[in-house]
């Protein structure tokens, strides 16, 4: 079984705004003449990385809501700028949609065990939520409208 991460996508108001991003983030690397990847770096490397490595995703909390997944490829050792280690998580760039899960607010990353995880949304499926306050975003998750 497969064990997952979770983290605030801080900055983001939907998933077409992640998506926009990363892509931005790819055509930088390319003109730079890099690996093109996509990667989030974290403080903390998960101590668990073999159970994540197995099938693990990234779930993404954007506006207090899980609305997104990117499955792990890799968790890479980094070094940032002022020489301190880190952690490079390195993400599929398929950003696959889940079933919205109400999140409260909370710092880093965690672990996220398969049972708790959201289902994904057949392929195509476009929610469009942005514009939702969070305590609409819950009441419509609690009534399984979105």
């Amino acid at each position: 079984m497969a064990l997952h991460l979770i983290k605030l996508c801080v900055g983001v108001d939907h998933v077409d705004q992640l998506r926009d991003f990363q892509r931005q983030r790819l055509a930088e690397k390319k003109a730079q003449d890099v690996p093109q990847e996509i990667m989030h770096v974290t403080r903390m490397t998960p101590k668990r990385g073999a159970e994540i490595l197995d099938g693990g995703s990234l779930y993404w909390v954007i506006k207090r809501v899980v609305t997104a997944r990117q499955r792990i490829l890799e968790l890479r050792p980094v070094t940032d700028r002022a020489g301190k280690r880190r952690c490079a998580i390195v993400l599929d760039p398929d950003i696959v949609l889940t079933k919205p899960q109400s999140r409260r607010p909370f710092q880093g990353w965690r672990y996220f065990e398969d049972k708790d995880a959201p289902a994904d949304l057949p392929k195509g499926t476009h929610i469009d939520t942005s514009e939702l306050s969070p305590e609409m975003k819950a009441e419509l998750l609690e009534l399984g409208l979105i």
